[in-house]
């Protein structure tokens, strides 16, 4: 099973990649445990200097942005 953090505080922009990362999730049929990190001290542990991010298995996969959905889909089959 994959964990899968996207972290944001609430902007926009988070809530966006959150949708996207769920239905990627959804439409691969994954094993994956999607938590939504909001506290910006647990942000900041993972060094990005903006959000929304997305970490996959605890390495940061994209940062500063809202993914594609098809970016995601690759991200989880690796």
């Amino acid at each position: 099973m994959k964990t899968i953090k996207i972290l944001g505080t609430g902007c926009p922009k988070c809530k966006q990649t959150e949708a996207i990362v769920r239905k990627a999730v959804a439409d691969l049929g994954a094993d994956a445990d999607i938590q939504k990190v909001e506290d910006i001290q647990d942000i900041m542990q993972y060094n990005i200097l903006s959000t929304p991010a997305v970490v996959i298995d605890e390495v940061v996969q994209i940062k500063g942005r809202v993914p594609k959905a098809a970016e995601l889909e690759a991200l989880l089959k690796a």
